[in-house]
């Protein structure tokens, strides 16, 4: 189920929401921070950086960097896998999961808006 906007009115969106992100205090995130956040919190777990860069196409390290500054931020924490010590482990947190949800609360707002 979607909803019927125009090509102009998804730009729109978002657009909208690249402001509002990039408003909140202390939260801008990339482009990239945003796809591996939402890979996160919208794909069921296990999540480690191994899948999560073949997921998105790019180098471990790209997303090292990204979960480094996400991490400080506390959407997100690693952990070592108990069971393969080789693997890192990505779980969400509380701050995580509030920032990802208040950003569909924005999208939900903005496309109603777009709509009318």
């Amino acid at each position: 189920m979607g909803i019927d906007i125009k090509p102009a009115q998804a730009l729109r969106l978002l657009y909208r929401n690249a402001i509002l992100q990039a408003q909140h205090p202390g939260l801008d995130l990339t482009a990239r921070q945003t796809a591996i956040l939402l890979s996160i919190y919208l794909d069921p777990p296990p999540h480690t950086v191994r899948g999560l860069a073949e997921k998105l196409q790019v180098a471990k390290p790209v997303v090292t960097r990204a979960l480094d500054s996400m991490g400080r931020m506390n959407l997100l924490e690693r952990q070592r896998d108990p069971s393969d010590l080789r693997n890192v482990l990505v779980r969400r947190t509380v701050e995580g999961s509030q920032f990802v949800s208040e950003m569909a609360d924005r999208l939900v707002s903005e496309a109603g808006a777009l709509a009318r």
